[in-house]
């Protein structure tokens, strides 16, 4: 098969798997986040570990979608080399706001948070402790993960336009 027919499949792919994943990220800062928010700190966080326990568990369509969309992404930008001189910006654009506005802050923030928490046992902790180590985790993971979702959202928009333009 030829660049000319593997690029649009492959940034087809990379469009869905990014706007599925923006779609992840804005369903916890608009739903999740705000319900589980209402809970005591012990709930909060045992029910937050619960929920990040199945993602870390390596849910098997979580990860092809997660890490597919990097994969088609990177695969796209690579096909799309000297392929549509007028739109490739767009595209390289649209590559590096994900790596480094949604995956870069998900490594090198949000999981390191998140197993951190998942360290806690709630069960054992007094309310006092409880109380910092929601401190120490929510407003800074809420924070990173509003702007995940910004740039997620941001990279999707850029992907559907670059596919109308070709």
């Amino acid at each position: 098969m030829s660049t000319e027919v593997i690029l649009p499949i492959s940034l087809s792919i990379a469009t869905l798997f990014c706007s599925l994943i923006a779609g992840f990220l804005f369903a916890f800062l608009l739903v999740v986040m705000p319900a589980i928010q209402r809970l005591n700190d012990r709930e909060f966080i045992r029910v937050f570990q619960m929920i990040d326990g199945i993602i870390q568990n390596n849910q098997p369509i979580f990860v092809m979608v997660w890490v597919g969309s990097v994969i088609f992404l990177i695969t796209s930008t690579m096909l799309g080399i000297g392929q549509f001189n007028e739109v490739f910006p767009l595209l390289i654009t649209s590559t590096i706001i994900y790596i480094f506005g949604v995956q870069l802050p998900t490594f090198i923030i949000n999981v390191p948070l998140n197993n951190k928490l998942q360290t806690w046992d709630v069960m054992a902790l007094n309310e006092t402790t409880l109380k910092a180590a929601r401190l120490d985790f929510e407003p800074r993971w809420n924070r990173w993960n509003a702007i995940r979702t910004f740039f997620a959202c941001l990279t999707s928009t850029l992907l559907i336009i670059l596919l109308l333009e070709i």
